[in-house]
């Protein structure tokens, strides 16, 4: 059956963008506060900056550069994920950020008719990457409801039962949009472990030598690290590497630069072809990232990861003032704030089934917008975003989400 309209069934069949049904949904809201995006709240480093103010005028800035991201700066990001993220065999690409960095990899990974796996809540633009690109077999999973880790055992049987086995598994670490870190032990043993047992059943006798065989016909891990930096509580951000990984990484958050989209994947060096595939879908989607934009990226990288946590320390005091504003919710219906911008909360049972309505509401009568759950797989829930906000907006904007739920707890949604 043919496309309707001349339009793509793929597209048609895609998610409207969670932040373009906000706009309509607040429209008419006066003044209201947005926790509703991933940002942050700084600029780039002031001294990457000043470097690159003055290269508009270069004649090489204005030019294509290299499919694969400029030779200095992809230089410097493989010594970054050496020293920081010890990963000792990984090639890089740099991307127009890491949205386009992820459809890169579904791009060169996946063929329309294969399953992949995702774990609820899931990072909705993702979801997207996947129906966009023909992807329409989109296993759910479920994670701990406690502590909202992916099922490592429901995974398990997933890679058993299903046939042929899905060819790529995502999660994103630290979360979005639950701000939960995924341990160390659980990423990299019952996560890309039993991945690649059930990549080289027939090959792979000792688990612990499996993380480094060669991919077959198996299943992919991807994961999305754009907040490495972002941990919180002396928790310690961590990466896996194999033949069967590919890993995401973004600027935007870290060093403030959501505009100037730059990201980079980090993909196993020694899989035959997979550069080459990956070169063909860089070159046909943005051909290359901006150069002035990379040039900033790589000055960045100078001023170090110290620039960046710095920076995330004060977001600690904006966590905190979003917990006591989620508190009419009930201590139990909070999770989230290991690590990222995000904390996720559970509304009162009668509104499981309306969040857009709720959110809506928390716009229009008490100024503050924050996503629904329905977005990411999990109705009845609320992502709350604290990174974009200095501490005294932040505060404004807790007290009229905290009126609020207070209000919705007590009262409903009283118009």
């Amino acid at each position: 059956m043919g496309s309707f309209g001349k339009l793509a069934t793929r597209a048609l069949e895609t998610e409207v963008p969670v932040m373009v049904k906000l706009q309509e949904l607040i429209r008419g809201a006066k003044n209201a506060i947005s926790m509703a995006q991933g940002v942050v709240y700084w600029q780039p480093p002031k001294k990457a900056l000043e470097k690159v103010k003055e290269l508009v005028w270069e004649p090489s800035i204005s030019k294509y550069g290299a499919d694969e991201g400029m030779p200095q700066l992809r230089e410097a990001l493989t010594k970054k994920l050496h020293e920081e993220n010890k990963l000792y065999n990984s090639s890089v690409m740099v991307t127009a950020g890491a949205n386009q960095a992820f459809v890169n990899i579904v791009l060169t990974l996946c063929d329309p008719g294969d399953s992949v796996v995702m774990f609820a809540p899931y990072y909705f633009n993702s979801y997207m990457s996947f129906q966009m690109t023909g992807i329409t077999d989109i296993i759910v999973g479920p994670s701990d409801p406690k502590k909202l880790y992916p099922d490592a055992d429901w995974l398990e049987k997933i890679l058993s039962e299903t046939k042929p086995p899905p060819k790529l598994v995502n999660v994103v670490n630290p979360g979005n949009p639950s701000g939960t870190y995924i341990p160390e032990p659980l990423l990299k043993v019952s996560l890309s472990l039993s991945l690649s047992l059930h990549t080289n059943t027939q090959t792979c006798k000792n688990s612990l030598l499996c993380v480094n065989l060669p991919i077959d016909a198996g299943s992919w891990l991807v994961v999305d690290n754009t907040y490495e930096y972002f941990m919180y509580d002396g928790l310690k951000h961590s990466c896996v590497e194999g033949n069967h990984i590919v890993n995401i990484f973004s600027f935007s958050k870290a060093y403030g630069m959501m505009g100037w989209r730059v990201g980079y994947i980090a993909y196993p060096t020694d899989v035959e072809g997979f550069s080459d595939q990956l070169l063909k879908i860089q070159d046909n989607i943005p051909i290359c990232a901006s150069i002035i934009s990379q040039h900033l990226a790589l000055h960045s990288l100078e001023v170090g990861p110290e620039w960046v946590t710095n920076q995330v320390k004060d977001l600690v005091k904006n966590r905190e003032i979003v917990l006591d504003a989620l508190s009419p919710l009930g201590e139990d219906a909070v999770r989230g704030g290991e690590g990222a911008i995000y904390l996720w909360a559970r509304l009162p049972t009668k509104y499981h089934d309306d969040d857009y309505a709720v959110v809506r509401w928390l716009a229009h009568k008490h100024g503050v917008v924050v996503v629904p759950g329905s977005a990411s797989g999990c109705p009845g829930h609320l992502r709350i975003s604290y990174g974009g906000l200095i501490e005294d907006d932040c505060k404004t904007a807790g007290g009229r989400l905290k009126k609020g739920l207070e209000e919705l707890v007590k009262d409903g949604m009283v118009q």
